[in-house]
């Protein structure tokens, strides 16, 4: 078992659900664990018949709560979104969006597709100065508050099973066949380097 713990990201678009709830998970499992958005701006979704509400990455979740209290109130306490904003005070200041950090993880997951694709082209366009190999895995969560529950316990398995591997390369493909085994779906993935 390694002597620290794995150093986990989590990317969503938005940084606001998906990538929130899977850090949640993640922290209380004792992982050291960042979690970031990959879209160009943090996307929630607006009140009854009307676009989505954009906000930039420096924007503070209390900020975005304020905000959204202020707009509507009762539809953003029926939708969940200004509970999910207060989740996400309690656990760090504001989104940060990916292609910003410089930091290095030991594997980095993404919640869907788009997100994935953005963060291996982010890696891919970096200088690779340690060429320190980085696995990019893909559990494709749908952006409803269920969804994020189940795919922040696959990840966190994940983790576990990475962290008592002790080396994240050997051990990936087998820790992905068997959760594809278990839940039924594929796991897109590849290795990107720093």
């Amino acid at each position: 078992m390694p002597s620290s713990p794995l150093r986990v990201a989590v990317v969503c678009m938005s940084n606001v659900n998906r990538s929130m709830e899977a850090h949640r998970v993640l922290r209380k499992n004792g992982f050291h664990v960042r979690s970031f958005g990959a879209g160009s701006h943090v996307r929630l979704p607006g009140g009854p018949r009307k676009p989505p509400v954009l906000y930039d990455f420096s924007t503070p979740y209390e900020k975005m709560h304020g905000d959204l209290s202020s707009k509507d109130q009762k539809h953003y306490q029926r939708n969940g979104v200004l509970r999910i904003l207060r989740r996400n005070e309690r656990i760090k200041p504001g989104p940060e969006r990916f292609q910003e950090c410089p930091d290095p993880f030991d594997v980095i997951f993404t919640c869907g597709q788009r997100a994935y694709n953005r963060v291996v082209a982010d890696l891919c366009a970096r200088d690779q100065e340690t060429w320190q190999p980085v696995p990019v895995v893909n559990v494709d969560i749908d952006d409803t508050l269920e969804a994020a529950s189940l795919g922040a316990s696959i990840i966190c398995e994940l983790c576990q099973g990475l962290q008592q591997a002790g080396d994240t390369q050997s051990r990936l493909a087998e820790l992905l066949q068997a959760a594809e085994e278990k839940t039924g779906r594929s796991f897109l993935h590849t290795v990107c380097f720093y």
